[in-house]
C-alpha cells in the first residue's frame, strides 16, 4: 500500500522556522471549509466546525485506505482564516464578531463525488451540527509571509508583527485574510509547546 506524508512534501510551507519571516509560494490546494463567527475560545459554533471537518476528513482517509486508490494518508493539520468586517474589532481583542473560515488540506486526488460520498456516510453515522455547512473548494493562496510561533495563542502578537514588518520592508502589502496552521494537539501538548504557523498573503 502506498503511503503519502504531505506535510513532509510540502515540507517548506508546513515547517517554516521559528527564527526567521520566510516567503513562500502557496500552490492552489483543496480543502473541507465551514465558515463561522465568534470567540473561538467559547464559541460552540467554532467546536462544531472542527468537529464537521475532521469527521469528514478522516472518514475520506479511511474510504481511500480501502478503496481502489489503497493509499494511506496522514489527516493534515487544522487551519483557520480569521478577519472581521471592522478590523478594528480584530486587532483590540473583541473576539466576538470575528469571522473564520475552518479548513484542512487535502491530498490532490481527492475528488468532489468522494467528498460528497464520504459526507452522506457521516451524516449517517454521526450527523454532526456543522456537517451541512461544510464545503469542498480550491483555495490559491499565492505568494505569502510566514512564521513558527511556539506558546499560547496569546502571546501571537510580536510574531505576527514580525511577519507584518517583513512585508513592509519588502515593499509588498499585505492582502487576504490572516491564516494559522495549528500543528499540536491541544489537548496533550502544554500552551508553551504549541506550534502555530502564522501565514499572511502578501502582493
Amino acid at each position: 500500500m502506498e503511503k503519502i506524508d504531505l506535510k513532509k512534501a510540502l515540507k517548506p510551507l508546513y515547517q517554516p522556522s521559528t527564527k526567521a519571516v520566510a516567503q513562500v509560494v502557496v500552490p492552489p490546494m483543496h480543502y473541507l471549509m465551514v465558515d463561522g463567527k465568534g470567540d473561538p475560545n467559547n464559541s460552540q459554533e467554532f467546536a462544531d466546525a472542527i468537529s464537521a471537518v475532521y469527521s469528514v476528513a478522516y472518514t475520506l482517509k479511511f474510504m481511500v485506505k480501502k478503496g481502489e486508490l489503497a493509499t494511506d494518508y496522514g489527516v493534515m493539520p487544522l487551519e483557520a482564516l480569521w478577519w472581521a468586517e471592522d478590523m478594528s474589532a480584530f486587532s483590540q481583542g473583541d473576539k466576538s464578531n470575528w469571522l473564520w473560515t475552518v479548513l484542512v488540506a487535502q491530498p490532490d486526488f481527492i475528488t468532489k463525488e468522494m467528498v460528497e460520498a464520504a459526507m452522506a456516510d457521516v451524516k449517517k453515522r454521526k450527523d454532526p451540527v456543522a456537517l451541512h455547512k461544510l464545503r469542498f473548494e480550491k483555495f490559491d493562496e499565492g505568494v505569502c509571509a510566514q512564521l513558527m510561533h511556539i506558546g499560547p495563542f496569546s502571546e501571537e502578537g510580536p510574531n505576527i508583527e514580525r511577519v507584518h514588518q517583513f512585508i513592509e520592508t519588502s515593499g509588498s502589502q499585505r492582502r487576504g485574510k490572516h491564516h494559522e496552521i495549528y500543528l499540536s494537539d491541544l489537548r496533550k501538548a502544554a500552551p508553551e509547546k504549541w506550534k502555530t504557523i502564522i501565514r499572511q498573503p502578501m502582493t
